[in-house]
């Protein structure tokens, strides 16, 4: 565990008082949000695509029907994952160096034996069995598969679809420690069985590019499992986590982007701490520079975590300035001018590196750092807005959570993409209401307070 944390209070107060007229001087809870929403779009088929078969999809615009999703069934026993978590409870956790620049932030852990994710899958299913069934989510068709392909040759036909998956988890140390649910039991936030939940779900869509937001074990669970499973991973903690303010803290909470390394070569890292009136700030972000092993395409993934609470919507616009500055330098710049992919479209040199920015913006749609987003000179568009039927509308929440100020339902997380150089397929779609339950997230049939979003996208 760490220590509370020991940084500089004068250095904190000066750096609060210079960025004081971009945000208030307190803390404030969003004020509560009360809608009724509307009845699920799509039907539920089943379960969601584990990759090793056919996705169960529904096109947009299918009729609806209302099914509920059954419970989840004890599987076969097996010590595969039992001792790999052993392993990994045996493994020292870093304890300093949170910057990649003191430490090999790509460097992945040695000795773990490849895992079989159908394996692990069902054992996360046998961990959970006393758990109630998770909220149903289908992939559903964005446009006719046929209309998308006019627009990619036959190379491109014949490569399959990039999974994104992004994901605000809730830091453990938040959970437990600093953030008040006052609808879900404390029981349902033990990290012996949440960690099960998140890993579930990343097993059953199994995506190519993930990105995680308020990670707070990654050097003891994400890393080496994931890494087991042929990921490659870099992490940045945020400069003055409040997880360290916890007594029972794992470390800081920060980003987290893992790949497959049998689908991309890394061409290039940049990790960013956002800036707001040339001042530093709480917030970061990584950028890595991804090369396709199948076709040499190059494209650009970038994931952050702006900064929370309602009354700092400055500073969440300074910060997604400095970001878009950022990746406009990146990916116009020598980091994108990889040789062996020129030609080969996806950013071949004269038009910049596509790219895919995912996280969780603390900002609805009407704020000024999503009004930033979508009208940047990067020609970037908001996979999820595909979903609604004028394909213009953000879904009605990625989060719901009651907290003591009030219910709270908003749209704060994004996946962007450029809408030039991608097609977006497929997307994960939003429970509903009623999925979600009376008491909101997190509970005991979902880990977080934030959804995770999910695409499949094609290069044009």
């Amino acid at each position: 565990m760490y220590p509370a944390r020991r940084c500089s209070v004068l250095h904190r107060d000066l750096a609060a008082f210079c960025l004081a007229s971009l945000g208030p001087a307190a803390k404030k809870e969003p004020a509560p949000r009360r809608f009724s929403l509307p009845a699920s779009r799509y039907c539920h088929t089943g379960g969601g695509d584990g990759r090793s078969g056919k996705p169960q999809v529904k096109s947009r615009g299918s009729s609806s029907a209302s099914v509920s999703s059954g419970p989840v069934c004890p599987m076969g026993s097996s010590r595969l994952f039992g001792t790999l978590a052993q392993t990994l409870s045996s493994a020292p956790l870093v304890q300093q160096d949170y910057y990649p620049e003191h430490q090999d932030p790509d460097q992945d852990p040695e000795g773990l034996e490849q895992a079989n994710p159908d394996q692990l899958l069902r054992e996360c299913e046998e961990a959970l069995q006393n758990r109630p069934a998770r909220p149903h989510r289908d992939l559903v068709y964005i446009a006719d598969p046929t209309h998308q392909h006019q627009y990619r040759n036959h190379e491109q036909q014949n490569t399959p679809p990039i999974r994104v998956m992004t994901w605000n988890i809730l830091a453990q140390a938040l959970g437990e420690g600093k953030d008040v649910f006052v609808r879900c039991p404390q029981e349902a936030l033990i990290w012996a069985e949440r960690k099960y939940l998140i890993l579930e779900q990343i097993l059953t869509y199994r995506p190519d590019i993930l990105c995680l937001q308020e990670v707070d074990h990654y050097y003891d669970t994400f890393q080496p499992i994931l890494a087991s499973l042929g990921y490659h991973s870099t992490f940045l903690s945020k400069p003055w986590s409040p997880c360290l303010d916890v007594a029972s803290n794992n470390g800081p909470d920060g980003c987290a982007l893992f790949y497959r390394r049998a689908r991309f070569s890394l061409l290039s890292t940049s990790h960013l701490r956002l800036s707001a009136m040339m001042l530093p700030t709480n917030q970061v972000a990584i950028v890595q520079t991804l090369r396709c092993q199948e076709t040499g395409q190059r494209l650009c993934v970038a994931v952050t975590h702006l900064k929370a609470r309602s009354g700092w919507e400055r500073l969440r616009g300074a910060q997604g300035a400095d970001l878009l500055q950022s990746l406009k330098a990146i990916t116009s710049g020598p980091a994108g001018s990889d040789p062996v992919s020129r030609g080969a479209g996806g950013g071949n040199g004269t038009e910049g590196v596509p790219l895919i920015v995912c996280g969780d913006f603390n900002a609805e749609p009407s704020e000024d750092v999503y009004k930033r987003f979508i009208s940047s000179p990067l020609g970037l568009g908001s996979a999820y807005k595909l979903l609604s039927a004028d394909g213009q509308t953000e879904p009605a929440f990625t989060t719901w959570k009651i907290r003591p100020s009030g219910e709270s339902c908003s749209t704060l997380d994004y996946i962007w993409y450029s809408h030039d150089a991608f097609t977006v397929n497929t997307l994960l779609d939003i429970p509903t209401e009623e999925e979600i339950g009376p008491d909101r997230l997190p509970s005991y049939h979902y880990p977080s307070d934030h959804l995770s979003l999910l695409c499949d996208v094609s290069f044009r």
